[in-house]
């Protein structure tokens, strides 16, 4: 009985440890392909970022929306300033007849981002009734909310977005989120742009954004 019960004790301590060596490369396989898939995705979302970086859309629309960047005691930041720049060609241009400003109150700041741009929008001679300031976002899924908003009420829907490069396929999702027609035009003077290191640093960080602006613009509309 003795020797049985030694028998039975070890057939099941080795049917255990077989089970713990067959649980481990399990385990490896599956964290394997979870660890490919994500890359696969991480290199497509670059990919896309690159190719739409240098898609320039420009054409007759509603309004032209630029996206807001920080701004110092009421100037511009050069990126903000490009930005603008680049919205006062198209508007000059004659492709909208009124440019909407975004960007909210930084931390530390007592002015918005929207009416620092739209100061400075004026000072360049867009009549004031042209340039329409929405500070409510410090992101661009708030921003992109806020000028959905505002355009909807006013009854327009097509929009010319400006940016940097880098955010341009990453705008164009947040406007399928937000039912709008969007066409996206970067800037082609940012100072983020002029410095190949930085912009590739933020191109590889606007890559780990895209799936998340994936996910909202395919299963959470603004409407």
């Amino acid at each position: 009985m003795k020797a049985e019960r030694r028998n039975a004790g070890t057939s099941e301590a080795s049917r255990r440890s077989s089970r713990r060596r067959s649980i481990v490369p399990s385990f490896r396989r599956t964290l394997g392909l979870l660890l490919l898939a994500a890359a696969s995705i991480y290199t497509i979302a670059l990919v896309m970022v690159l190719l739409v970086s240098q898609q320039d859309q420009r054409r007759p629309a509603d309004a032209i929306v630029v996206l807001g960047a920080a701004q110092y005691n009421g100037r511009p930041s050069p990126v903000l300033r490009a930005r603008l720049d680049h919205a006062l060609q198209l508007y000059r241009e004659g492709l909208a007849p009124r440019i909407v400003v975004t960007g909210g109150v930084g931390r530390g700041d007592t002015t918005s981002e929207a009416i620092v741009a739209r100061h400075y929008l004026i000072s360049r001679k867009v009549p004031p009734h042209a340039v329409v300031a929405q500070p409510q976002g410090r992101s661009t899924m708030a921003s992109m909310t806020a000028v959905a908003t505002w355009l909807g009420s006013a009854h327009l829907k097509r929009v010319i977005l400006v940016s940097d490069p880098f955010h341009m396929f990453r705008l164009r999702m947040e406007a399928r989120r937000t039912e709008l027609e969007a066409y996206t035009s970067p800037t082609e003077s940012s100072p983020i742009s002029d410095n190949p290191v930085l912009e590739l640093r933020y191109l590889l960080a606007e890559a780990y954004k895209i799936p998340v602006a994936w996910v909202r613009a395919a299963f959470s509309p603004h409407l």
